[in-house]
């Protein structure tokens, strides 16, 4: 079964996207089953491709993202995604304001799946820091592998 994960930032244009190339290249060499979008709480950049800044990043470590464009997150995402993953605490407040009174839809922050002290990717678009940023998005991206795999061994139909 497949599992649908959507990943979430303020302008779906560095951290988002990264985790979305990320995670998803890494998921499917390891043959795990999944559908991945990304998206921003916030309009600004919708249609954009990603930042060239993540993109030079991403191809230094072997990952595409140059497929990916901007778009926004709706109400009706809580319903199409098994999984919504917010970068930072404003995002997640910002999907728990979005989310329909009926979801059951988990919204989970993205470094709950490390071990880093961590608590938020942080954005680099005006200060920088890609690499940190990519290294913490690999790391959230093995541990949340891990989880499926997990998972799936338990129960093949749950998360």
């Amino acid at each position: 079964m497949t599992t649908r994960i959507m990943f979430v930032c303020l302008g779906n244009i560095c951290r988002s996207p990264t985790a979305h190339g990320v995670f998803e290249t890494l998921a499917n060499r390891a043959g795990v089953d999944v559908y991945v979008e990304s998206a921003g709480t916030g309009a600004w950049h919708l249609g954009d491709p990603p930042d060239a800044r993540a993109q030079q990043e991403a191809a230094a470590r072997g990952y595409d993202l140059s497929g990916n464009r901007g778009q926004q997150v709706t109400g009706a995402d809580f319903a199409r995604f098994d999984l919504i993953i917010a970068m930072d605490h404003s995002n997640l407040i910002a999907l728990e304001r979005l989310r329909p009174i009926e979801s059951e839809t988990p919204v989970q922050l993205f470094l709950d799946f490390t071990q880093s002290s961590h608590t938020e990717v942080p954005d680099p678009y005006y200060e920088g820091g890609f690499e940190l940023v990519f290294e913490l998005i690999e790391e959230a991206s093995r541990g949340l592998l891990d989880q499926l795999q997990k998972a799936s061994a338990v129960a093949p139909n749950s998360l």
